[in-house]
């Protein structure tokens, strides 16, 4: 009769400490730059499951006593990941700080789990049997039952569980996008550390070959650094950088959509615009939003155009942002070419004097603008190309200087990094020709440096035909004074003949990619 009641006993402590632990709640505890809940629960088999909900789970058997440890990520304290991020050596010791981290969170809550098992089977015994003697007993087997858990838990650990997850919901197919992001950090940081070195050498050997026919480009020049698009993509930096020193460019101007999603984590990306030592220009894109244009704006080098005109190292250069902001889905996203064009006219008529450039993110939007000025910048594409509208405006819409970001991945060939160097006479302010910058994509090495030659540099600029037949049957067009502005000017055409790349086209390749 005896040996039945301490069985009783057992039994009833046995509930009373897995509702203690049950009822034990969550330990807080900050893991790096994530702040995580931690839970411990009985279970049939050990295992411990990191829930990033809502993208999914991931399980790990890493133990076989009977406990379940959970881990909830819970939020990311945005200011702690950005320090990891700028600071190298917390970057480098971040993997044995998020260690101490789990092992001070997991020993927490240990001890609460402890402490509350024990109250909850010495309450439980006591409320069932009303003897502190039985309680004693409870509250003794619990603990050694507890301890030989943990101690189970301990000796059954498997660290080669951690590399052997079972995913289930949206993050099922993270083991093929794990083993794309090894490769591409590999390659990254090899393709990385070679870049600079590549365009410092080719730049130095073109520069050599410059004085070949067509055109020699006067040091006195304003010389202009174009690039856009560069979709938090750190590397484009070192392009920048290179490119500022190599060809000696006066300004930089960078035509929008410089973060994927406009947010204030994204805003490191502009950190290395304050150490380039020129101007740098700036247009939101549509990927850009207005704490972006801050972020920008708080560099003493940077000028940030929205709808207003500077002159930047002595050209007169009018900015517009894009009106349309595409990471957020409320906001209808018209991408009517017939849109972007009134838009760009609707600023367009509102200007008291004629720019020597004007910088968007859309050519639709630069459209406008043609017959306003000679030279309109413009990105958005991820592609370079370049016309001469019939009104004499030429346009030189830029690929992508980060080629395109995480976007490169969803190609079977990465995307080509790109930037243009313009080259525009210090009197006249008009385009006289511009080099051309394309790099392999991410894992390449391979550069092409190609001039082009601006066959009429002082061509007129005449207002766009309204295309309106007159009674004779003629497109007519009204001449506005703007664009008597631009009839009036005149400039020195050039000592050589204009035909554009005539033995002043480069390339250097190695086309191989680099070994992953």
């Amino acid at each position: 009769m005896k040996a039945l009641r301490i069985v009783g006993v057992l039994l009833v402590a046995a509930v009373g400490a897995w509702l203690g632990i049950f009822l034990s709640g969550t330990v807080r505890a900050q893991v790096g730059p994530v702040e995580t809940g931690m839970t411990l629960r009985p279970a049939w088999q050990g295992e411990t499951v990191v829930d990033a909900s809502p993208l999914g789970t991931l399980s790990f058997r890493t133990h076989s006593a009977p406990l379940r440890l959970r881990v909830t990520l819970e939020n990311i304290d945005q200011e702690r990941a950005r320090m990891y991020l700028e600071d190298p050596r917390l970057a480098d010791r971040l993997p044995d700080l998020i260690v101490e981290d789990l092992r001070d969170g997991v020993q927490s809550l240990v001890i609460r789990s402890l402490l509350c098992a024990g109250a909850g089977a010495l309450i439980a015994v006591l409320m069932v049997f009303r003897r502190p003697m039985y309680s004693f007993i409870g509250l003794t087997a619990s603990a050694v039952a507890l301890a030989g858990t943990g101690a189970a838990a301990a000796l059954t650990f498997r660290p080669q569980s951690l590399v052997e997850p079972r995913y289930t919901g949206l993050v099922a197919a993270a083991p093929s996008l794990i083993g794309s992001a090894e490769t591409i950090v590999t390659r990254f940081e090899s393709y990385r550390g070679q870049l600079t070195k590549l365009v410092a050498n080719v730049s130095k050997l073109y520069e050599t070959m410059s004085g070949l026919p067509v055109y020699d480009a006067d040091p006195t020049s304003i010389r202009v650094l174009h690039i856009s698009d560069i979709h938090l993509n750190p590397l484009a930096w070192d392009v920048v950088r290179s490119l500022k020193d190599q060809f000696n460019v006066d300004l930089i101007v960078d035509t929008g959509d410089i973060t994927d999603h406009g947010s204030k984590p994204e805003n490191y990306i502009t950190d290395d615009i304050g150490k380039l030592g020129v101007p740098y220009v700036f247009v939101r894109g549509n990927h850009d939003s207005k704490l972006t244009e801050r972020a920008v704006a708080r560099h003493k080098n940077a000028v940030v155009l929205d709808d207003r005109m500077e002159t930047v190292a002595g050209l007169r250069i009018y900015g517009l942002g894009d009106p349309r902001f595409t990471p957020d889905k409320a906001t209808f996203e018209n991408n009517d070419p017939g849109y972007l064009l009134r838009f760009g006219q609707e600023h367009a008529v509102r200007l008291e004097q004629p720019p020597d450039l004007v910088a968007v993110h859309d050519p639709g939007v630069g459209q406008g603008f043609s017959g306003l000025t000679h030279m309109v910048l413009s990105g958005h594409g991820h592609n370079r190309w370049t016309k001469v509208w019939p009104s004499g405006t030429r346009v030189l819409t830029q690929g992508s200087t980060g080629g395109a970001g995480l976007r490169a991945l969803e190609h079977a060939e990465p995307t080509a990094v790109q930037a243009s160097v313009l080259y525009f006479d210090k009197e006249t302010h008009r385009l006289q020709a511009w080099d051309d910058v394309t790099l392999g994509g991410l894992g390449e090495q391979s550069i092409n440096i190609r001039r082009h030659v601006e066959p009429d540099p002082a061509r007129m600029i005449l207002p766009e035909p309204t295309n309106a037949p007159s009674p004779t049957g003629t497109i007519t067009g009204a001449t506005t004074p703007t664009s008597l502005w631009h009839q009036g000017q005149s400039s020195p055409m050039l000592q050589r003949s204009p035909t554009e790349d005539v033995g002043n086209r480069m390339r250097i390749l190695s086309p191989h990619r680099l070994a992953a």
